[in-house]
């Protein structure tokens, strides 16, 4: 169980996140959505712990950020470390003694190159692939769709199944709403920094024409396409 109670956090004036109360339970996978800027990497990194905020963040497994693999929109890593050692690394971390890696490799990464060349779809699955195999018990997964090519991205669709079956708790954000219609249980909106609404998987597709109503109004009229 993760729990989230009136959560802000500000820049400065601006405050990104407004009165969050959240609570994600296991064996469930949870979507959160919105425009771009809405808050939801913030609401992310407050969780991992690497951002402060005011309100209160618990779990049952403590500290969170020990049994927590976050995967980044843009990974990071240094620049003369190969694919293998980046995972030996995460799993060394976690006290994880990793072993045949190369049978574990399921994206087929070229794991003897340095992972600063690889492509941005293969560096997110390089660090998918490392937090998968660091065992943890939370996953939070910022567009992990985004720039993966479609082979793989059934391969995380039936990760995020199997994960789902170990009693895992998975958070997941996308601008692709049929990855989440298709995997979550729950999907949260959220609208500058406000939690909009929370919708149970009925009412996916109610969600999501309202999020079209909202993002496209009369914008193609006003672009007079001939």
């Amino acid at each position: 169980m993760i729990k989230i109670k009136e959560l802000s956090k500000h820049y400065g004036n601006h405050e990104v996140l407004k009165s969050i109360n959240l609570e994600f339970t296991n064996g469930k996978v949870y979507g959160i959505v919105g425009e771009n800027g809405v808050g939801k990497t913030t609401l992310f990194r407050c969780i991992a712990g690497l951002e402060d905020y005011k309100g209160e963040i618990t779990s049952s497994l403590s500290p969170l950020k020990n049994y927590l693999g976050l995967l980044l929109t843009e990974p990071f890593f240094f620049s003369k470390i190969t694919g293998a050692e980046y995972i030996r690394l995460l799993c060394n971390a976690r006290n994880i003694n990793i072993k045949q890696i190369e049978n574990r490799n399921v994206f087929e990464l070229p794991l003897n190159q340095y992972a600063s060349t690889y492509s941005t779809g293969m560096k997110k699955k390089l660090a998918l692939t490392a937090i998968l195999l660091q065992e943890n018990y939370y996953y939070i997964l910022d567009e992990p769709f985004n720039g993966v090519d479609i082979q793989s991205n059934i391969i995380l669709m039936e990760i995020i199944n199997k994960l789902k079956e170990l009693n895992k708790i998975v958070i997941i954000s996308s601008h692709i709403f049929s990855t989440l219609s298709d995997t979550c249980d729950e999907i949260l909106l959220l609208r500058k920094g406000e939690q909009i609404k929370t919708v149970e998987k009925h009412e996916f597709n109610k969600l999501e024409e309202e999020m079209k109503t909202v993002s496209i109004g009369n914008k193609i009229e006003k672009l007079e396409l001939k």
